[in-house]
Formats: structure tokens, sequence, C-alpha cells
């Protein structure tokens, strides 16, 4: 890419009239509104779309398309899948595309420097926070854990450092109390269609220049582990709620029961409040309502929808009623 191109002036132009040559990348879910709005753009042909392999899903090892393949089939786009995008074989598969410009949301792969010079107009990506807070893999639970009220989404000049490159564009978004990663992600992926919708035709035209991120106010989010999804009594109750609603679908959130099927209950809905006497951290205890909740070092975790494992979701009142043994500490507290 030209100096120009890295600066937010897009360097290279198909002839007046020529639609531009696009190339989109993504696999998840936040990306699918984004491909849809790229896909019927006015001046925008998407030459090819890539994606993650199909994976196993399923007990019964299922192969399944990522959500993005799905779409672009359904649209009559051509899908390419490579293992690892990085490889020779799959660069020179693209570089037979010659793609103008780039398009990236949700992918799941870093991008090599031999593919981020290769489209002359750019190769951008839609990034679901408000840059540089929250790069990385995670920024949507990250969002909702950090109890940040106001967000963005962020549309950027891709770079080998991970969502670090310069920013062209932002979309506020609104942060609600009851937010899950699910809806939020939902909003996120809408509002990143609207800013794709807004900025891409003044990027292409050279009238939007990107600017440097801002050193200070970085941070970095990681892919979450199963592991992660544990809720630690010792940490406040205002925390683990919010953990509860950021792990969702992934991974989840649970407590460490010796009392119920499979050593843990899954937590899908809980609310918080007050401590108690006499609670003790680690603790299942009653509320008032003849529901259950968690004992922390900083109020209660009271538990709305829990699920056993291998069982239905229930209400912790219901679970209540037919494991009474719940009501003691929890394993190895």
């Amino acid at each position: 890419m030209s100096d120009a191109a890295a600066e937010g002036s897009p360097a290279g132009r198909p002839p007046a009239g020529s639609p531009v040559r696009t190339v989109f990348f993504g696999s998840g879910c936040f990306a699918l509104p984004i491909l849809d709005a790229l896909a019927t753009m006015p001046g925008i042909r998407v030459e090819a779309v890539v994606s993650a392999p199909d994976r196993p899903v399923g007990r019964k090892a299922v192969l399944t398309p990522t959500p993005v393949t799905a779409r672009a089939l359904e649209l009559g786009l051509s899908v390419m899948r490579p293992v690892l995008v990085r490889r020779p074989e799959s660069v020179e598969e693209l570089r037979a595309v010659a793609p103008d410009l780039v398009v990236l949301a949700d992918y799941g792969q870093l991008i090599p420097r031999s593919l981020l010079d290769l489209p002359p107009r750019g190769f951008l990506n839609l990034h679901p926070s408000a840059l540089p807070r929250h790069r990385g893999a995670a920024p949507i639970p990250a969002t909702i854990l950090a109890g940040d009220t106001e967000s963005a989404v962020t549309l950027m000049v891709v770079s080998e450092e991970m969502d670090a490159g310069p920013i062209v564009a932002t979309e506020p978004l609104q942060v609600r109390p009851d937010d899950t990663a699910v809806t939020l992600e939902e909003r996120a992926a809408e509002a990143a269609a609207r800013l794709l919708r807004r900025a891409l035709p003044d990027w292409l035209a050279g009238r939007l220049p990107a600017r440097p991120q801002p050193d200070k106010g970085v941070t970095l989010t990681r892919p979450l582990r199963r592991e992660d999804g544990r809720l630690d009594p010792s940490r406040p109750a205002v925390e683990l709620e919010r953990q509860v609603r950021a792990y969702q679908p992934w991974p989840g959130s649970y407590i460490e029961s010796d009392r119920t099927v499979g050593g843990r209950l899954i937590v899908w809905e809980a609310h918080v409040a007050a401590s108690e006497p006499g609670d003790a951290p680690g603790q299942i205890v009653p509320t008032s309502d003849h529901g259950l909740a968690l004992a922390t070092d900083g109020g209660r975790v009271v538990l709305e929808t829990i699920q056993r494992v291998g069982g239905r979701r229930m209400s912790s009142a219901e679970l209540r009623r037919g494991y009474p043994a719940l009501l003691e500490p929890l394993a190895g507290r």
C-alpha cells in the first residue's frame, strides 16, 4: 500500500464508471449486516468472500459453514475458505482476484503484509469498540464487563498490529444496562452496516482521511476460554452480574457446586442485591422469593434463570424446590 493509502487517501482508482472490485473477509454473525450492506452498495462489486473453513458442529459433528459463508452462498457470491490465509497459495488465489478494495469484519485471522499491500484502495476493518479501547478478540464482552455505558463501531485501516491501524470513521453505540453480548453484538452489527454505507463513498472518493489512533487509552482483549466462565465469589456481585451478560453465548457463566449434576450450575440471568447477615462468600443462599443467590465479598448475585448440566433452563425457585441441598457451601469453599 502506498503512503497515501496508509494515511487515508486511496491511491489507486479504477477507470471512471467502473465498479470497485471488492473482496469481503468475515466469518461470524457480526459480519452479516455488513456483507449485506456491501453487496448492495452502488459502485461496489463483491468479487469474492473469504471466510473460515466449515467446521463440525454438534454431537454428530455435522460439517457446517460459517454464518458468512452461508449468507454469501445465498447471495450467489464466490467463497474462499482457507485454513490459513497467510499461506502462499491463499495469497496467490486472492492476488488472482485483483481486488481494488478489501473490507473485513469478524474474520478471525491476522492478515499478513502480503495481503495488506494488495488492494490499492485500502484494506478496511469494522471493529465493534471505540478504538483504541478494547482492541483484540473479544471487544463486546469486554465492553460489558467494564461497565461501559457508551461504545462505538470503528472503521479503520488494517495494519499488521492487531486493531492498531488509523481510524477512518466511527458510529456511536449506547450500551444498555441489560445488554448481553448477543444483544450488543446485534446492534453493533447494524451500526457497522450504517457506518460502512455512510463512510465508504467518501473514503473511495478521497474525501475522508484516516487519523492515527491515540496512544492513550489502549486496552487489549484476548480470546475467551471455557474457564473464564466461572463465577468467582471473591469478586463483587456487580462484576459477576456483568459477566453473566458478557459471556453469552460463549463461554457462559457457571457456579461450581458438588450438590447438582455435573458439578456446576449454568447462570443465564441474574441481578445484584445487598448482602444479608450471615452471608459467606461462596455460599448459595435463599432469597425471600424462594429463589437462590450466590453470596460474594460485595453483595449477592440473585440467580434468576439457571440450568443444571444436561438439564433445561429454569428459575432458581424451581431448582431450589428440587435440590434443597444446594443451600450449603460450594465445593472447595
